[in-house]
């Protein structure tokens, strides 16, 4: 019962009305590494070659100058020691105040809306989001009470995410 009772100040606390809590369920953890603004090709060959890497998928920024002759790595996804993890571009989906050298999470959620709003109601604060991320899924960003950030995604479309590899 006293359990119950803070789950329902922390939700008054944030301005939460009362609802039914939906349950969510999460299918995969991905940590991302945030690098430098245009590093992301140099950090994944180096997680090639320092700890075996393999490449499973990558995106490319959508818009590029005629002038430049290679495109935009912007994000890329890493097999390493049986977990995914991705590495991106400190500009992309990363917000204003994100840094080189953090590591929020991403978790897959076939309710993104429903993650974010539980996560709230416990007392994490909802970020700016973008509707849809480049991999074809809708994003939610929270950062919990101990600062660290969240990020919810939906799983991309197999046929999307296959359109998106070009290892």
């Amino acid at each position: 019962m006293a359990q119950e009772d803070v789950a329902a100040a922390a939700a008054a606390a944030n301005g939460a009305t009362t609802a039914v809590e939906k349950s969510v369920t999460f299918t995969a953890y991905k940590p991302q590494l945030i690098v430098e603004a245009q590093k992301v090709g140099d950090a994944v060959a180096f997680y090639k070659a320092v700890f075996g890497a393999v490449e499973t998928g990558r995106s490319l920024y959508p818009k590029r100058k005629a002038d430049q002759e290679l495109p935009h790595l912007v994000s890329s996804e890493l097999e390493l020691a049986g977990t995914t993890v991705v590495v991106s571009d400190v500009s992309v989906n990363s917000g204003p105040d994100a840094k080189t050298g953090t590591m929020p999470a991403i978790l897959e959620t076939d309710d993104v809306e429903a993650a974010v709003a539980k996560a709230v109601a416990a007392g994490a604060v909802k970020e700016e989001e973008e509707e849809e991320v480049s991999e074809g899924g809708v994003k939610g960003k929270v950062t919990d009470p101990f600062g660290f950030t969240w990020i919810f995604v939906a799983p991309a479309k197999k046929s999307e995410k296959e359109g998106n590899k070009e290892v």
